[in-house]
Parts: structure tokens; sequence; C-alpha cells
């Protein structure tokens, strides 16, 4: 039986655009072209999102790597919260009526430790009963830590949690753990989705 459902925060619970803040802030297309892929790349993703290290030493390290865009990626910095842009339609009164059903809901999410400037932004984030993110634990998406880590630090049992995701590597990921997934689109896809798996799991 199902009791528990487990969201990612980006593209899931709250949308952003990392393109979009960089044509706000740098106004010359083509500079802005040359820029975006500084910061916005895989491998500084994930060195955000695991934080084995400080953000702030990190952000340090790739302004020293990258001097002719200092300017740029202090910007970056100081207006960080503000790449987020709002709440993925439909998904606060789904998770409000979710949670008055009974489920219980956690967050799982590869997030840098300025999350919590987001979370303080949205109130879809107090509907939740915990999250685990990456930057805290050191681990991120879809290594098998990070999902072991949500289980035990919230006692729950894998078979008994539905995981959204938007990417299917993750949802993949928390499957090889024991939990169902589902790749997430928009709120009325996953709800379709949730109610066939909350149908078969009587």
């Amino acid at each position: 039986m199902i009791k528990n459902l487990i969201f990612d925060f980006g593209k899931v619970l709250v949308d952003y655009d990392f393109e979009a803040f960089f044509r706000k802030h740098i106004p010359d297309a083509e500079r802005c072209r040359a820029f975006t892929p500084v910061l916005y790349n895989v491998e500084i993703q994930q060195l955000l999102d695991r934080e084995s290290k400080p953000f702030d030493e990190i952000m340090e390290e790739v302004i020293y790597n990258n001097k002719e865009y200092e300017h740029e990626i202090r910007t970056f910095i100081d207006l960080y919260p503000t790449i987020v842009t709002c709440e993925i339609p439909g998904m606060y009164d789904l998770l409000t009526c979710l949670k008055a059903e009974g489920y219980k809901l956690y967050g799982l999410t590869n997030w840098c430790s300025k999350v919590y400037l987001t979370m303080e932004q949205f109130p879809i984030f107090r509907l939740l009963d915990g999250q685990i993110i990456s930057s805290e634990e050191h681990v991120i998406k879809p290594e098998p830590a990070v999902y072991q880590c949500l289980f035990e630090r919230f006692n729950l049992k894998p078979e008994e949690c539905v995981f959204a995701d938007d990417r299917a590597e993750n949802i993949e990921g928390g499957r090889a753990m024991g939990m169902e997934g589902i790749v997430f689109t928009d709120a009325v896809q996953y709800e379709k989705e949730l109610r066939q798996i909350l149908k078969d799991r009587i």
C-alpha cells in the first residue's frame, strides 16, 4: 500500500529558467550566449548540487577560472533565488488534496544550499513533511545513497513510496531502490499516473 509521495523540487514543485535569467541580466546577446555554458552545464551544476565544498568556495573557483565573466557570475550569486520563477501550475492544490487524503509528502532534490531561499519564497514547500537535499548529504540523484538517506531519515519503506521527478534517470535510480516512480510532465499527467498506481496497489 502506498503511504508516501516523494517529489523532486525543480520542474516538479517549482519552475526555474537559467537561460531567461541570463538573458535578463546580460543584455548583450552574443556575450550572453558565450557566458551561459560557463554556469549552465552538467559539471558545475553537479558540483553545486553535491556541494562537497561550500557554495561560495565553489563559485570563487568558477570566477578564478573565468575571470572575464566575474561580473556576470557575481550577479548570478547575488540574484540566485530569482532563477526560480513560480510554482508548477496545479501542484499546490494537488499536494494539499493528497495531504488531506492522508499521504505523507517528502522532497528529494538535487540542489545547492541556496535552496532554502527558494523554500522561503513558495508556500508549496510548507506542505512537505520533510526533505532530503543533496548538498546537505553530499550525494546526488541518481546515486543509491541519496535514496537510502531518504528511507532511513524518515523511516520509509521503498515499496510504500511513489517518487516524482522530471528526469527519467532519477526515476530509474529510485526504482532500483524499490520505489515506484513517475516521470513528471505536469500536474494533470502526474495525478493521472499516480491514481492508477494507487488503484493498482490497493
